[in-house]
């Protein structure tokens, strides 16, 4: 005999959780601050709360790290990415030195993620496939030189910071530096990759401002199919308005916070919200803090570089708890906390920060905000409650 209606209802019904109970077995399922589900993506690095979920990005020109520096960063994170110029010295071009890292990471810690970075805006004459974009040697490579931003007045590539820079208008330009990425990606073994300054310099071309923009986000689409669906792509600041049409391509979003104007108190409310929107479109966000930004604040800043290292060390520390605070507050599922003083290696990266290690647990809600006149903000996590004021500029966590 058939079944009856409802053993058919039933049994359509089973199916369906033990379709979805199996889905979610191959991937981590995180609730948002409003209730809602995350389902990470499989080949996103592993998340938890158990501790402060920490993102990593250095460079070093002259060298790559030692192992006891592998393992200590290693020890302290699943997901790092590789900046512009590491080991250039050592091995003569970047993505070198990238792969050197790749490989010494995952045969400590096979899951970790780590990205290739490449500009999108400074062609950076770091790795094999840039280094021609030179002052000495542009001119013998008319192929290269047709893919930058010229000069309206001469017509020879214009420069910024001692580089040259990409013309995202042009096809050709696009074309070729998608094909770099991904070949840059693939050459290191890297996870994926992160994209910097995605501007495409709208402020030298105004008048072509909406089309520059339009130009990135095609450029952004292309790199993340060429990529492949397993790889993951990070845009820097791509959260921004400017970068509307490269967000999509994205599955990772970087809040740089690199001035005053970043870590205002109406910047920070946004950034909050960004990381509830971002993560509710399935994305990651990394939350990073340049402490350098208050440097103003040290008391007696020196000028030698030792002592300045030194004492921007000891500034950091000093302000962790706010900064982590302010982290907290705002922190979803496969939300990321980056912290140091810059991007080299030596501005953060191997700093040892214990509160960083603590247990934290996962988000018991939503923030609360005392006022909509104050700017106080408080988070209860499972082992850690936690209390900003952004208007002072001041936190406190009390860890249970």
């Amino acid at each position: 005999m058939g079944f009856r209606f409802i053993d058919r209802v039933m049994f359509v019904l089973f199916l369906v959780s033990f379709f979805i109970s199996g889905l979610y077995a191959q991937r981590d399922v995180l609730t948002l601050s409003d209730g809602s589900l995350f389902v990470g993506k499989e080949f996103y690095p592993e998340f938890s709360w158990e501790t402060t979920p920490m993102y990593y990005m250095f460079g070093d020109t002259k060298r790559v790290l030692l192992n006891e520096e592998v393992a200590f960063i290693a020890e302290r994170t699943d997901f790092l990415c590789i900046e512009k110029s590491h080991g250039f010295n050592e091995f003569g071009a970047a993505e070198l030195g990238a792969g050197h890292e790749v490989a010494a990471f995952k045969s400590i810690k096979p899951t970790v993620k780590v990205l290739f970075y490449f500009n999108s805006a400074y062609a950076w004459p770091f790795t094999s496939y840039n280094k021609y974009f030179r002052h000495k040697e542009i001119n013998k490579h008319p192929e290269l030189k047709k893919l930058l931003i010229k000069d309206p007045q001469t017509g020879e590539p214009l420069q910024r910071k001692g580089a040259y820079l990409f013309d995202v208008l042009n096809p050709e330009t696009r074309e070729w530096w998608v094909n770099t990425v991904v070949k840059g990606v693939k050459e290191s073994g890297s996870d994926g990759a992160f994209i910097d300054q995605m501007h495409g310099f709208y402020f030298l071309r105004p008048e072509k401002s909406d089309e520059i923009r339009i130009a990135m986000g095609k450029m952004m689409i292309d790199l993340k199919k060429e990529l492949g669906p397993d790889k993951i792509l990070l845009g820097n600041n791509a959260a921004q308005e400017l970068a509307q049409y490269a967000y999509p391509a994205c599955d990772a979003v970087m809040f740089e916070h690199y001035n005053p104007e970043t870590i205002s108190k109406e910047k920070l409310l946004e950034d909050w919200q960004h990381m509830q929107r971002i993560a509710k479109d399935g994305k990651m966000s990394i939350f990073r803090i340049g402490v350098e930004v208050e440097k103003h604040l040290l008391p007696n800043e020196k000028s030698h570089k030792n002592d300045y290292a030194e004492e921007m060390a000891q500034f950091s520390k000093e302000r962790l708890e706010y900064y982590l605070a302010c982290f907290l507050i705002g922190a979803q599922p496969y939300s990321y906390f980056q912290y140091g003083w810059g991007w080299r290696l030596d501005t953060g990266s191997l700093i040892d920060y214990p509160a960083l290690q603590k247990p934290l647990g996962a988000p018991k809600g939503a923030y609360t905000r005392v006022s909509q006149e104050k700017w106080i903000f408080t988070r209860e996590f499972e082992h850690a409650s936690v209390w900003v004021d952004t208007d002072k500029g001041i936190g406190k966590i009390i860890w249970k």
